[in-house]
């Protein structure tokens, strides 16, 4: 990881959550146990390599925890951690703050049904 600019805790977290894929992670464990193809599948346009360093971060941090189990083919398992456990409300909190303002329908994709008018 880069070097931190400050001593803020805010600052190390967001080390750790920041980018597309560490919430949504999160948010995918949050039902329980998944196998990595199991992830994989809930987010399909993720590459293997950027799954496998993501969940690495996440494990480093504590926040998930990563079962392998003998046998061919190798089967590897994800959980969060009780640390990790304790994100969930945080993250269900933001997104139902964004839910709650009037920009956030600026934001998302206009309907497939809408037409660019050139004047």
């Amino acid at each position: 990881m880069k070097n931190l600019v400050s001593r803020c805790p805010i600052e190390e977290v967001m080390q750790v959550l920041s980018g597309r894929w560490p919430t949504l992670l999160i948010y995918y464990l949050k039902d329980g146990t998944k196998r990595f193809s199991d992830l994989r599948r809930d987010n399909p346009t993720v590459s293997h390599r950027i799954l496998t360093l993501e969940l690495r971060k996440l494990e480093d941090a504590g926040i998930v925890e990563r079962t392998a189990f003998d046998g061919y083919p190798l089967r590897v398992e994800y959980d969060l951690t009780p640390a990790g456990t304790t994100l969930v409300p945080l993250l269900d909190a933001l997104g139902t703050w964004w839910i709650g303002q009037d920009h956030h329908q600026k934001t998302a994709a206009p309907p497939a049904s809408a037409q660019i008018v050139a004047r």
